[in-house]
C-alpha cells in the first residue's frame, strides 16, 4: 500500500518516465540488432567511420539546437495557447542553424582526420548534412512532446524511428551495399519516416504541436534558451566527441570495436537522462511534491546504473563478440570499466535538472565545462599513455569525480538547507545553488 501511495503521488512523473523508458528499452534492442547487422555484413574500417560521422552529426544538432529543445520543456507548459508558435519558431531557428553548421564541417573540417577525410565524395556530404537537420528537428520536436507532457508522442517516434532504421539497414546488407553513406542513409531516410509515422498514429497529434513561428515569443525567452544552450553544450558535447576522438587518436578499426560498448552505454544512460528530463517539465507543473519526485527518480537511476555497469564489467568480451568475432581480439578487455561511467553521469544529469529548475544554468555552466575539459583531457592522456584501455580508464575516472563532487555538493547543501527543502527559493542554502 505504502508502494501504491507512493505511484499515485507521482503519476504525472512515472507515466511520462515510463513511456520515455519504453521508448529507450525499444531503441536500445532494435538498436542492438541494427549496430550488430551492420558489425556483421560492414567492414570494421566502415563502422569506424560511419559511427564517428554520426556522432559529430549528434554534436552539430547539439550545437545548432542552442538551447531551444530544452527551452521547450520547461515553458510549453507555462504559454498554454501559444504552444504551437513557440515550438514553430525554435524548429525553424534550429534546423537552420544545424544545416549551416553541416555545411561548415563538409567544407572546413572534413580534412582533418586524413587527407580524404571520414566523408567521401558529395553523396555521403549531402546525406550528412541532411541528417544533421533532421537531428535538429527531432530533437527539437522529442523535447516538445515531453515538454507537453505527452512522452508517448516521443516513444512512439522512437519506436518507429529504430524500427525503420534496422529494415533499411537489412535491405542495404541484403543487396551489398556496404558503405559509410548507406549507414548515414538508414538514418536519414528512418528520421523522416518515422515523423510520418508518428503523426499518423497519433492522428496529427505531430502537426498540432507546430503553428505560426512565433518568433516574438521565443525572443523574449532568449536569456534563458543562452543559459540552457551553455549548460547543454558544457555537460553534453564531450559524449558527442569521444567516437571522433578515438577515430583520431587511435583508428576506425578500434573505434569500431569501441563503438559497441559506447552504444550500449549510451543507450543506458537515456534512463536516467529520461528520468531527469521529464522532473523538469513535471515540477515546473507542480513543486509541491518536488523533492518526493527527485529522490525517486535519483534512487531508481542509480540502482539501474550499477546493475548495467556490473553487468558491462563482467561480459564485455561477450558482448563485443556479438557484434564482430573480430572485436573481442582488437579491444580485449579494455572497455570492461566503461560501463561504471554511468553512475557519474545520472548524477550528472540531475544536477543538470537542478540548475534549470532555479534558472541558474549559466551560474553552472562553467563547472559542467570544466568537468567536460577534465573528461575529454583524461581520455586523450589515457590514450597517449594506454591505448584503448588508457581511454576508457581516463574517461571513467574523469565521469567518476565529476559525479562524486555533484553528490558531495548535494549532500552538503542538503543537510544545511534541509528545511528549506531542495527547489525553495528563498532563504537558505540549496543543492541548486551548484
Amino acid at each position: 500500500m505504502r508502494v501504491r501511495r507512493v505511484l499515485q503521488k507521482s503519476a504525472t512523473l512515472i507515466t511520462n518516465s515510463g513511456a520515455l523508458a519504453i521508448g529507450t528499452i525499444a531503441t536500445a534492442g532494435l538498436g542492438f540488432v541494427y549496430w550488430w547487422l551492420a558489425a556483421r555484413t560492414f567492414p570494421p574500417e566502415v563502422i569506424g567511420n560511419a559511427a564517428a560521422l554520426l556522432s559529430v552529426m549528434g554534436l552539430i544538432g547539439l550545437l545548432g539546437e542552442a538551447g531551444l529543445g530544452t527551452l521547450l520543456i520547461g515553458e510549453i507548459v507555462r504559454h498554454p495557447g501559444k504552444e504551437r508558435g513557440l515550438v514553430a519558431a525554435a524548429v525553424s531557428v534550429g534546423v537552420m542553424l544545424t544545416v549551416g553548421l553541416g555545411l561548415l564541417f563538409i567544407f572546413g573540417g572534413a580534412n582533418l582526420v586524413s587527407s580524404s577525410g571520414p566523408i567521401d565524395g558529395w553523396f555521403e556530404g549531402l546525406a550528412f548534412v541532411l541528417g544533421c537537420g533532421l537531428t535538429s528537428l527531432s530533437v527539437l520536436g522529442d523535447q516538445a512532446f515531453v515538454g507537453a507532457l505527452l512522452s508517448s508522442g516521443r516513444m512512439i517516434r522512437q519506436v518507429l524511428f529504430s524500427t525503420f532504421k534496422l529494415m533499411l539497414i537489412a535491405a542495404a546488407a541484403a543487396v551489398g551495399y556496404a558503405s559509410t553513406g548507406a549507414i548515414l542513409l538508414t538514418w536519414v531516410a528512418a528520421i523522416l519516416a518515422s515523423w510520418i509515422g508518428v503523426d499518423l498514429l497519433t492522428r496529427g497529434r505531430a502537426r498540432r504541436l507546430v503553428g505560426v513561428p512565433d518568433f516574438q515569443l521565443l525572443h523574449k525567452h532568449r536569456r534563458r534558451a543562452f543559459g540552457h544552450y551553455a549548460q547543454d553544450v558544457a555537460s553534453q558535447a564531450p559524449t558527442f566527441i569521444m567516437p571522433y576522438l578515438v577515430l583520431v587518436l587511435l583508428s576506425p578499426t578500434t573505434n569500431a570495436a569501441f563503438m559497441a560498448l559506447w552504444m550500449l552505454v549510451s543507450i543506458a544512460s537515456l534512463i536516467p537522462a529520461a528520468g531527469a528530463t521529464v522532473l523538469f517539465p513535471v515540477v515546473r507543473a507542480s513543486s509541491e511534491q518536488s523533492g518526493h519526485d527527485f529522490l525517486l527518480s535519483l534512487t531508481a537511476s542509480l540502482l539501474f546504473s550499477l546493475v548495467c555497469a556490473v553487468f558491462i564489467f563482467a561480459y564485455s568480451q561477450q558482448i563485443l563478440a556479438i557484434f564482430n568475432p573480430a572485436y573481442p581480439e582488437i579491444a580485449g578487455s579494455s572497455l570492461r570499466f566503461l560501463g561504471f561511467s554511468l553512475v557519474g553521469s545520472t548524477l550528472k544529469f540531475h544536477a543538470s535538472t537542478l540548475a534549470r529548475l532555479r534558472d541558474r544554468m549559466l551560474k553552472a555552466s562553467p563547472w559542467f565545462a570544466l568537468g567536460g575539459l577534465l573528461e575529454l583531457g583524461c581520455a586523450v592522456a589515457g590514450a597517449k599513455l594506454g591505448g584503448l584501455e588508457g581511454l576508457v580508464l581516463g574517461w571513467t575516472l574523469a565521469v567518476s569525480i565529476e559525479g562524486a563532487c555533484v553528490g558531495l555538493v548535494w549532500t552538503i547543501a542538503t543537510k544545511s538547507g534541509s528545511r528549506a527543502g531542495p527547489f525553495h527559493k528563498g532563504g537558505g542554502p540549496s543543492p541548486l545553488q551548484i
